[in-house]
């Protein structure tokens, strides 16, 4: 229509992929068909099944699907060198080695290799903080640790499906695929824009995407 095209989230929203889909713009979606939107994934199965095609059975595809199932980390080493340094707890103790800072994101538990510390509780340590410029890896105890929080984030590299809104905007946001959609006031400067969110949000992390929804 003369509005332009939209892009919708799928009548399934466990498989809606518009987070990975938002830099589809006018020219692009004038183009698109999404001929799955308006039905499930138990029923997309069962018409495959009905139409005889074999990989109606087929597991879903996860993770990073276009370089397979594979250690992530495995993957990485192949192009980037391995560059070890500090793991501080979030109050200054060194209690290990990391192999690389690009193995590890925020919220991250697994891989740690952190054992028993002297004095500290039985809890879980999750990644709180990367230190480029100190190669220092920031751990802290607990799955809702305080530091893991924020209620704002700035984004640059701005890109709309559809106008921009006027600013400042109550929108919708995820900054990770299949998050709920999380309340938001978005103010627009230039080719950034800053959000707020109404209720704090974990592990909001450097080089994720941040998608708006209305």
């Amino acid at each position: 229509g003369g509005s332009g095209c939209r892009l919708l989230r799928a009548h399934d929203r466990n498989k809606d992929q518009t987070y990975f889909l938002y830099m589809l713009g006018q020219r692009a979606l004038r183009h698109t068909l999404f001929p799955l939107a308006e039905i499930d994934k138990d029923e997309v199965r069962s018409l495959a099944e009905r139409a005889g095609f074999p990989n109606h059975k087929k597991k879903d595809s996860t993770g990073v699907c276009f370089i397979g199932e594979r250690r992530f980390r495995e993957f990485l080493s192949r192009y980037l060198p391995a560059n070890p340094g500090e793991i501080r707890t979030d109050d200054g103790h060194v209690i290990g080695e990391h192999p690389g800072l690009m193995y590890f994101t925020l919220g991250q538990r697994q891989g740690l290799r952190i054992g028993g510390i002297a004095d500290a509780p039985d809890e879980p340590w999750y990644v709180v903080g990367k230190d480029l410029q100190t190669n220092v890896l920031t751990v802290a105890q607990g799955h809702d640790n305080p530091l893991l929080y924020r209620d704002n984030l700035n984004a640059s590299q701005v890109f709309w499906v559809h106008l921009p809104p006027l600013s400042p905007a109550r929108l919708m946001a995820r900054c990770r695929h299949r998050q709920p959609l999380q309340r938001c006031t978005v103010l627009l400067q230039d080719d950034r824009l800053s959000v707020r969110f109404d209720a704090p949000q974990r592990a909001i992390t450097p080089g994720q995407s941040v998608v708006l929804y209305d």
